[in-house]
């Protein structure tokens, strides 16, 4: 039988075995117990137990590899080791999740709160814990059993909000994507319709101003030079993003790879038969509507075909600190059927609808990391909740297959499904869900490589990939990308992949994005808006242009030409991305095509004064910006 060897590109790269309990293994039953009235002795009692049937080994990297008799054990003990890491995190993604935010950071995040609380409801969270199967139960009573016998055992981590974990809030943070669809909404434009004036604005979140992007290739066996199926995963988050570990039990799970904090299942990795790597996906999950708006004396009513109905009105009550002490507003919020009302437009007031299953994308988000073959892995994905991502996917069986999205509701084709929809037509109504066999999808193409970059999937295998005419445009809304483009090129032709081969390719140095932008740069002919000719530009310039005149398109470390071209490229995007979606043109496409030479440039300046302020000179190699820093 073939077997999947898996790659695994995070911070490190790591094996995937568990260490041996001499390397800082940890016997949580052994560990002293501090005293606290809030627990009940029941409870420790139970806590202890559990412990006992745990054990967490830490491997030279210091990832944690943990073993439980069940899977519940492995959930106790997977959450208490990401406590020991980085329980602020875990805290910070489920205040995030629940709208509870400004409970720890003020009233300057209450419209991020808000958001979230339009979909998120702990009293419905609760009652679909009840609801959910046994085997999901007993996993998030372990998920809130984990995080509270830690804090118990660590009486000098002061949690912000969250002193007692909740075995239904695992359910407000089922998906591990970066931005859960919630996120779409533009928090400005909720603020202006819902916030008043004595309210104070959304803080801003900080960006790391990192690109974000991840990608996935897949290779069948007959590329591979010992005969197995290989998986790249190589996703681009902010560097502590995710966790790293290895979830095992006696109960069949051995999972390796990314978890996000807080939550109780491999995001993306492998286990011993089956891999699976997920890529942020622009298929079609999310739609707004266009709400005619009537208010009568009793409230606010909506039009649908013939009806008027009544909009749901809600209180939300969103807690707040204020210095050392605790206030709250109440905001009345709406719903029509389509969704929560979350902006204005030209008069008429805008819903969103979105996937909200909870239960069955936590379901399909466990259930994938213990599948032994495609045939599971597939009934997973029949689940359909995976609502924000791409599937690339690898087994032992030499399997190899690609999903773009998940989540697909059927749709009048007719309609323009990239703007909002006029909520007064029944047409513009979703249809139930495209199943997954109607999704666009590939298994084991010819070619026997597969590859996604966040891009079009109709290049996902080259001429292998599968047909636009083939499906309605909503369900691919992603251009081709540079990288898709150059992941193309170190992938056609190979048919002898190793391990370390398919990791060059990954890293391979070639830029393709500066094929088409680099050119007409070199050819600029206008004038600039500082009435630099071709004739008459300054020897800064000119400088500028020369170096990289005879530039390669390949980083490395002492590349000038690279740092030069980075900035300039960043800059320029930056400059127009807006004139871009106006023209809905690729961003890429626009630069080269669309730029004039004043926008040319004017970044090209701007670029080589960033690198002259920030370095000190404007030829400074590429290995003293991209580069590892403590901090």
């Amino acid at each position: 039988m073939n077997k999947l060897l898996p790659i695994i590109l995070f911070a490190s790269l790591s094996a995937c075995s568990p260490a041996p309990e001499s390397q800082l293994s940890s016997e949580l039953s052994n560990l002293v117990e501090p005293q606290s009235s809030t627990v009940s002795p029941e409870e420790l009692i139970r806590w202890q137990q559990q412990a006992a049937d745990v054990t967490i080994s830490r491997d030279k990297w210091g990832i944690a590899h943990i073993h439980g008799k069940t899977d519940a054990d492995t959930v106790f003990g997977t959450l208490y080791a990401q406590a020991e890491d980085d329980f602020n995190r875990i805290e910070i993604n489920y205040l995030n999740a629940m709208g509870r935010l400004a409970e720890a950071e003020g009233e300057g995040e209450l419209f991020r709160d808000l958001r979230m609380k339009l979909f998120i409801d702990p009293e419905v969270l609760k009652q679909q814990y009840v609801l959910s199967p046994a085997w999901l139960q007993s996993l998030m009573n372990s998920f809130a059993d984990g995080l509270n016998y830690y804090l118990h055992t660590h009486p000098e981590v002061t949690p912000q909000v969250i002193n007692r974990f909740e075995p239904w809030m695992a359910l407000s943070f089922s998906e591990g994507s970066i931005g859960g669809d919630i996120e779409r909404v533009n928090l400005q434009l909720l603020q202006d319709f819902y916030g008043t004036s004595n309210m104070v604005a959304q803080l801003e979140s900080p960006s790391d101003e990192e690109p974000r992007g991840s990608n996935g290739f897949a290779i069948a066996p007959q590329n591979s030079a010992s005969g197995n199926a290989l998986l790249l995963i190589n996703p681009h988050t902010s560097f502590f993003f995710r966790s790293e570990l290895h979830m095992i039990s006696d109960e069949g799970l051995n999972a390796y790879g990314a978890v996000t904090w807080g939550q109780f299942f491999i995001y993306q990795g492998f286990n011993e038969n089956t891999g699976w790597m997920h890529t942020s996906s622009r298929a079609d999950a999310i739609d707004e509507y266009l709400e005619t708006i009537i208010e009568k004396r009793d409230g606010f009513y909506y039009q649908f075909g013939d009806e008027e109905r009544k909009l749901t009105e809600s209180q939300i009550t969103l807690p707040y600190k204020s210095g050392d002490a605790m206030s709250s507003i109440e905001v009345t919020v709406y719903h029509s059927h389509n969704g929560p009302i979350i902006r204005e437009v030209d008069g008429q007031w805008v819903s969103i609808a979105l996937m909200q299953e909870p239960i069955k994308a936590m379901t399909q988000s466990y259930n994938r990391t213990k599948t032994k073959t495609h045939k599971e892995f597939y009934e997973t994905m029949e689940l359909m909740t995976n609502s924000s991502n791409n599937t690339v996917y690898a087994d032992s069986d030499g399997n190899i297959s690609y999903y773009h999205g998940n989540f697909v509701p059927r749709r009048d084709p007719s309609f323009d499904w990239n703007k909002p929809l006029e909520g007064s037509n029944p047409a513009t109504q979703w249809q139930g869900l495209h199943p997954v066999d109607e999704l666009i999808t590939l298994f084991n193409p010819a070619n026997g490589w597969i590859q996604n970059t966040n891009n079009t999937p109709f290049n996902s295998a080259g001429e292998y990939s599968p047909k636009p005419e083939d499906y309605p445009a909503y369900m691919a809304n992603n251009a081709e990308n540079p990288r898709g483009i150059h992941a193309v090129r170190v992938l056609e032709g190979q048919s002898d992949l190793t391990i370390e081969s398919l990791i060059d390719a990954a890293y391979d140095p070639l830029l393709t994005a500066f094929e088409d932008l680099i050119p007409p740069l070199l050819s600029t002919t206008a004038t600039d808006n500082m009435s630099e000719s071709v004739i008459g530009l300054t020897a800064e310039t000119l400088a500028y242009i020369n170096l990289l005149r005879d530039w390669d398109y390949r980083y490395s470390i002492d590349s000038t030409e690279t740092s030069l071209a980075v900035f300039w490229a960043q800059q320029l995007m930056d400059d127009v991305r807006v004139q871009a979606r106006t023209a809905d043109v690729n961003i890429y496409e626009f630069m080269a095509s669309n730029t004039t030479a004043e926008q040319k440039l004017g970044a090209l300046r701007v670029a080589a004064q960033t690198l002259e302020s920030d370095f000190g000179s404007w030829q400074v190699p590429w290995g003293e910006i991209n580069r590892y820093q403590r901090l």
